[in-house]
């Protein structure tokens, strides 16, 4: 169960390195093929300005469900690229609080009106227990995570790395949390209220 405030365009998301704050990149050796053969395929990037739920019918594609932690307007893009089995996702957002611990994570459905409505996490190997704080489920390696802190013009980004692949249709949303993501027993995974979401098939 882990994202970026100037308004960003889309195609500059697909040249830039995936970076992030201390600790929140999260990588696995590499394996497979040398760099040589490496063949890379990055998804389309989602990037939008939030705004708050429609009272009915069709839902933006960037909500936020706290105006104070994440104003209307705020921007938050994401990319996925996958390598050798490997999957990277980057996160990137603008407009938010200056110098403020956000959390965040891949979410298995799309945005919805209501904070939940965005599903779990997305875990690589299933949690049969609902819902999944126990960290050998809710880890950075089974997980997404993208944890971040944004700088003094409310800006930040952060990446995380994987040795697999999402499985097509099953990874719909990245939601920003009102903290950094715990790995304690018992809250592995938990990173606070749910404060804004991106509808983001990947």
């Amino acid at each position: 169960m882990r994202t970026t405030v100037a308004a960003l365009a889309g195609a500059a998301l697909l040249t830039l390195p995936a970076c992030s704050d201390s600790g929140s990149a999260q990588d696995v050796p590499a394996s497979g093929p040398s760099a040589s053969t490496t063949s890379t395929t990055t998804t389309p990037v989602a990037e939008t300005a939030v705004a708050a739920p429609a009272e009915s019918g069709e839902q933006p594609k960037g909500i936020t469900h706290d105006v104070g932690r994440v104003p209307p307007g705020a921007r938050i893009s994401t990319s996925s690229s996958v390598s050798n089995g490997r999957t990277t996702v980057v996160l990137r957002v603008s407009g938010l609080l200056p110098g403020t611990r956000y959390g965040s994570h891949v979410h298995t459905k799309p945005c919805g009106a209501a904070p939940a409505d965005s599903g779990p996490h997305y875990q690589h190997e299933k949690d049969p227990v609902t819902p999944s704080v126990d960290p050998a489920y809710a880890n950075a390696r089974n997980e997404i995570w993208l944890d971040l802190t944004t700088d003094a013009q409310g800006a930040g980004s952060a990446s995380s790395t994987v040795a697999w692949e999402f499985r097509r249709g099953e990874a719909n949303s990245v939601v920003l949390h009102a903290a950094h993501t715990s790995t304690e027993h018992g809250k592995a995974g938990t990173a606070g209220d749910r404060l804004a979401c991106l509808t983001a098939a990947f």
